[in-house]
């Protein structure tokens, strides 16, 4: 076995929290993780250790859940239309959503997981990895078998659609002049900001356009409010049930 028992059960917090923001109910919460382990322990001899157990058990977990969701909808749902829309606003300068109103829905846990999983499934679990489980892009991208290009596109995406699901119709438009840059090209640095991955003369320019835009300032107290949301959504407290350990050490026990 390429990696010990003791490292996969040390995983199931994790993969609990993220089966549980995949999935709408408890109980397929919990079959997804047990499907998840049993799997894995089927292809043990498969890990190499070139990415973490942690990375390598999303991995596998995300592959169930989107064969699963395929099965029950055989029929392709137009998911990008809801991206491409999102993502018009988005390059609207005039496009903004009113802060407070995001922001008091997502410090709302309810309201926060309810716009989440209406969310399209490779964006939602994009964020959903890197933003409340701390995975970097890179793992991301090898969780969804995707490019890094690709991952960071989808993370950056999949906060958009979140930050406009929680608006709710909250969108108001004004004018934009006189300030460096246009909104879709410093709405689509935010993420390099937040990361730090801007050089000097770039960071400067982009906060001399969110001190002077009228619209793009809430959109990055947004983006802001909603990421340090999803990582309150991580729980170092969570407990595993005692009918999932069980369900797990039967899995374990297996020959």
């Amino acid at each position: 076995m390429g990696f010990t028992e003791e490292q996969l059960v040390a995983e199931l917090p994790g993969l609990l929290r993220y089966a549980r923001l995949l999935t709408r109910d408890a109980q397929g919460a919990e079959d997804l993780v047990q499907e998840t382990v049993v799997r894995a322990l089927e292809r043990a001899a498969q890990f190499r250790g070139d990415a973490s157990v942690a990375t390598w058990l999303h991995r596998i977990m995300f592959t169930r859940f989107v064969d699963a969701t395929r099965a029950r909808l055989p029929e392709p749902v137009d998911e990008e239309a809801l991206v491409d829309a999102v993502e018009a606003d988005w390059r609207d300068d005039a496009y903004t959503v009113t802060a407070e109103v995001v922001l008091e829905r997502a410090e709302r846990r309810e309201e926060l997981l309810d716009a989440l999983l209406r969310l399209p499934v490779p964006y939602r679990t994009a964020i959903v990895l890197h933003d409340v489980e701390g995975l970097t892009a890179s793992a991301v991208a090898e969780v969804q078998q995707v490019s890094l290009s690709a991952a960071k596109q989808r993370i950056r995406r999949g906060r958009e659609m979140l930050v406009s699901a929680l608006a709710g119709g909250a969108e108001r438009r004004a004018a934009l002049a006189g300030v460096p840059l246009n909104c879709w090209d410093a709405r689509s640095r935010i993420d390099d900001y937040l990361s730090g991955e801007l050089d000097v003369a770039e960071r400067r320019r982009l906060e001399q356009h969110l001190a002077g835009c009228p619209t793009c300032p809430a959109l990055y107290a947004s983006i802001v409010g909603v990421r340090s949301a999803l990582g309150g959504l991580r729980d170092p407290d969570s407990v595993i049930p005692a009918r999932l350990a069980e369900r797990v050490r039967a899995a374990l026990a297996a020959p």
